[in-house]
């Protein structure tokens, strides 16, 4: 596996390990503040992923698979990074904690709005994801070295699509609780 590669693994568990320091800060030991400044240090994991990944081609490395997924996971991760955030904080508060609101289970129509705005922040991630890609792409300025990153992003447009459709879906065939 290549460096790249291990610094998108590094990344993703970086990611969640800050994120749970933050909650264990902020509701087990009580400082709201001090959790809230690790919880902000999850885009400093995005922007060592993305220097890495740049110095990396710019060194000279043919694109591969993993330089095309760390742009894929900013996008991810900067779109996303607030409700996963927001997600974890949700079930940390109930589970753990023993405070707040049991989570919700949406259904029906808030089920398909929900999953609506979900596509929503897909299309934002594809656009920061899309446009690292494009612009590491454009840097590289060798096609033969980027092969990796224009069939992901030719991938991840087709992936977008599919997604656009299964939230349709849900209006059409809304999900149902079970019994």
């Amino acid at each position: 596996m290549s460096f790249v590669a291990w610094m998108i693994v590094a990344s993703e568990v970086a990611f969640w390990i800050v994120i749970l320091l933050g909650l264990l800060v902020r509701y087990v030991f009580k400082k709201p503040k001090l959790g809230m400044l690790l919880l902000a240090l999850t885009p400093v994991i995005d922007l060592i992923l993305l220097v890495t990944t740049s110095v990396d081609l710019y060194r000279g490395a043919t694109a591969t698979l993993a330089h095309a997924l760390a742009a894929v996971y900013i996008g991810v991760s900067i779109a996303f990074g607030k409700s996963m955030i927001s997600w974890a904080d949700e079930r940390f508060q109930y589970y753990v904690a023993k405070q707040g609101h049991k989570p919700l289970k949406r259904y029906g129509m808030d089920y398909a709005v929900h999953y609506l705005k979900s596509w929503g922040l897909h299309v934002i991630s594809f656009l920061i994801g899309a446009g690292f890609l494009a612009g590491l792409i454009y840097f590289v300025g060798d096609p033969s070295r980027t092969e990796a990153l224009s069939g992901v992003l030719k991938l991840w447009t087709l992936i977008l699509g599919i997604d656009l459709l299964i939230a349709i879906s849900h209006f059409i065939w809304p999900k149902k609780e079970k019994a």
